[in-house]
């Protein structure tokens, strides 16, 4: 899969692509007095995209049309329809506009497509309606659509902190491929936060030596630490999720991480080893019968 710019035209209108991200290390620090918890995560998108036509239509208001092999929430439940009305009501812009979501990346995966599809209708329909605005004002919009928004505004490797809100941009290039690893299995992120324990003793330890590596410019290090503390949340609800990783693991295609709250995982590969990354898919998806994804870093 290779990567293809973020904005392009289409038709009458924009095609905006909305990448995926894995957490390369997810921590959490302990719960906050508003009830949410407080994490700290190193994200990476990856060229894996939900794509977004946005085109004039002839009837007012703004229209939402979902296809694609994956299932999308309907229009007023989807954040891209949230994230155009409230770039319209902020700016005081009527609009007569077609939105068509492709949904390529699964929901409930921790791979955070909502939140990107999100952000690119921000950043798409900014462009398309000539509104004019930069990503700083945009980002000022973020929270109210989700945690994870503002880093698909930003990256595409950053660590976040606070609910994910918080971004601090990691200019550090590290280049990778990854297997993405796709169960046929949802899982509730409210569910698995809600099921979470938490140790402070292990995010104490963890989260040093995390951000020793980061002082460093060592993301590597950081990757290869495969670290999630809601992977015995997710897979406590999940338990065939479990039984999944160590089937992977088994077939010698090293540390199987999970990303986000779940419920897909990862393999990071050596970027230079392409070949080795496709004997891997066939032997994962010959042995276990589980749809699988060769990625690499995003570069926007």
């Amino acid at each position: 899969m290779t990567d293809k710019k973020q904005i392009a035209p289409a038709s009458d209108g924009l095609l905006v692509r909305a990448p995926a991200k894995i957490n390369l290390s997810l921590l959490i620090a302990g719960k906050r007095p508003d009830g949410f918890h407080e994490i700290e995560t190193v994200m990476a998108k990856v060229n894996f995209y939900d794509e977004i036509l946005i085109q004039p239509r002839q009837k007012a208001d703004v229209e939402l049309l979902c296809k694609g092999p994956y299932w999308a929430p309907a229009e007023k439940q989807n954040l891209i329809y949230r994230a155009a009305k409230l770039l319209l009501d902020s700016c005081g812009t009527l609009a007569d506009i077609k939105i068509t979501l492709t949904k390529n990346i699964p929901a409930g995966s921790g791979l955070g497509s909502a939140s990107s599809d999100a952000a690119a209708a921000l950043v798409g329909l900014n462009k398309f309606l000539n509104l004019g605005l930069s990503n700083t004002q945009l980002g000022k919009l973020a929270p109210q659509l989700g945690s994870d928004v503002a880093f698909f505004l930003d990256g595409p490797l950053a660590f976040c902190s606070g609910k994910g809100e918080k971004i601090k941009k990691i200019d550090e290039n590290f280049n990778f491929l990854a297997l993405l690893i796709l169960p046929d299995v949802t899982v509730s992120t409210k569910k698995v936060y809600a099921n979470y324990k938490h140790n402070s003793a292990l995010y104490e330890k963890l989260s040093g030596q995390i951000n020793s590596y980061i002082r460093k410019n060592r993301i590597d290090l950081v990757a290869k630490m495969c670290t999630n503390m809601l992977q015995i949340s997710c897979f406590g609800l999940a338990k065939g999720l479990a039984e999944l990783k160590a089937k992977i693991e088994s077939l010698d295609v090293g540390p199987c991480c999970l990303s986000g709250s779940g419920s897909a995982m990862f393999c990071i590969i050596d970027s230079r080893d392409g070949q080795r990354a496709e004997q891997y898919k066939r032997k994962l998806e010959d042995k276990t019968g589980c749809k699988s994804v060769i990625v690499s870093n995003n570069r926007w």
